[in-house]
Parts: structure tokens; C-alpha cells; sequence
């Protein structure tokens, strides 16, 4: 291997634990603590080795918020394929987004509610983001008759991650989560 494909794969590397680091410190203590100086410490580099890779938090966030659309879109496009009716995989799609979302709170933040500099809903979003979002449009694809697929992807969208939000917020009862998304999913695809 060559210096410079070294070089490469070293800094990928970097990134990789910087990005990974971030990730575990916003789920065991939330993104406020998630600063430069506290990765620094953590992944034993110096703050301009950080800022190397990174220009901040913000974009460090951007660069977990990307590999979470990447999972994302994997659990989608999987629970999506283990149904074939539309209905079913409707069912699923809304489940697995939901699991995901519970289990990686701060992952999901920083994907969805957290201010970071990505091109969202855009051709010039990062391919992630864009496989995330068409993983669920091929999810409702079967249902928008002559409606626009992507005005009623984001809708969806917006129901799913709407009731996520208010009830991890404490907004809506937990105990009814269920009987919400039944509500969704029926009026979804009458």
C-alpha cells in the first residue's frame, strides 16, 4: 500500500472513531455532552486533529445523522420486503421505524431534531438520506392512487415521526401508542 492509500485509510479510520464516540456518548448522556474537547479526551486526539476531520459538533452530528439514514433505510427496506401485501408491509414499515426510533434516541435526534447542515429532501442529498426516503415512498407507493408519492410519503412521514416525538416528549400517553398507530395506518391506507 501506498503512503497516501495509508494516509486515506487512516483518516477514514479517524472518522470512523470520531463519528462512533460521538454516537455512544449521545446515547449513554445525551448530545449536550457531546462537545470537541470532551471527543478529544475520549478518543485521546488533540482538538485540531478533530477539527481536521470535522468543522464542529454540528457537522459531526451530520456525519452520525447520515450513517443513521443508512441504517434506517436497511430496517425499512428489510421490513418492507417481509410482507407482500401493501398493507402489511405498511404495518411493518411503521414498525420498524418506530423500533428504530426508540432504540437509538439520540441517534434518531440527530437524524430528525437536532439542527445539522444537510441538504434534506433535495437531489442534493446525501445518498443516505435520499435511500431512507425511498424506502418509504415504495412503502406508500401502492396507495397514492392519484395523489403525488412523495407529498404522501412526507405526510406519512410526519404522522409516524409526529407521534414519536409527542409521546417520547410526554405529549401522548405511551399506553395508547398502539391504538395511534392503528389509527394512522387504517386512515393511511383506506
Amino acid at each position: 500500500m501506498s503512503i497516501q492509500g495509508r494516509r486515506e485509510r487512516e483518516r477514514a479510520e479517524r472518522e470512523k472513531l470520531i463519528i462512533t464516540v460521538a454516537r455512544e456518548l449521545a446515547e449513554s448522556e445525551g448530545w449536550d455532552a457531546v462537545t470537541t474537547r470532551r471527543l478529544a479526551a475520549e478518543i485521546d486526539y488533540s482538538q485540531p486533529v478533530l477539527y481536521s476531520h470535522f468543522k464542529g459538533k454540528v457537522a459531526i452530528m451530520a456525519a452520525v445523522a447520515v450513517e443513521g439514514c443508512a441504517e434506517l433505510a436497511g430496517a425499512l427496506r428489510e421490513a418492507r420486503n417481509a410482507s407482500s401485501e401493501p398493507a402489511g408491509a405498511l404495518a411493518d414499515v411503521a414498525a420498524a421505524y418506530t423500533d428504530f426510533a426508540e432504540r437509538r434516541p439520540a441517534l434518531y435526534d440527530a437524524m430528525f431534531t437536532r439542527a445539522v447542515d444537510l441538504p434534506f429532501a433535495t437531489p442534493e442529498a446525501p445518498p443516505a438520506l435520499q435511500e431512507a426516503f425511498g424506502e418509504l415512498r415504495e412503502t406508500v407507493r401502492p396507495f397514492a392512487g392519484g395523489d403525488d408519492v412523495d407529498v404522501l410519503t412526507e405526510t406519512f412521514w410526519s404522522g409516524l415521526h409526529g407521534l414519536l416525538t409527542l409521546m417520547r416528549d410526554g405529549r401522548m400517553h405511551r399506553e395508547h401508542h398502539d391504538l395511534r398507530m392503528a389509527v394512522l395506518l387504517r386512515r393511511f391506507a383506506a
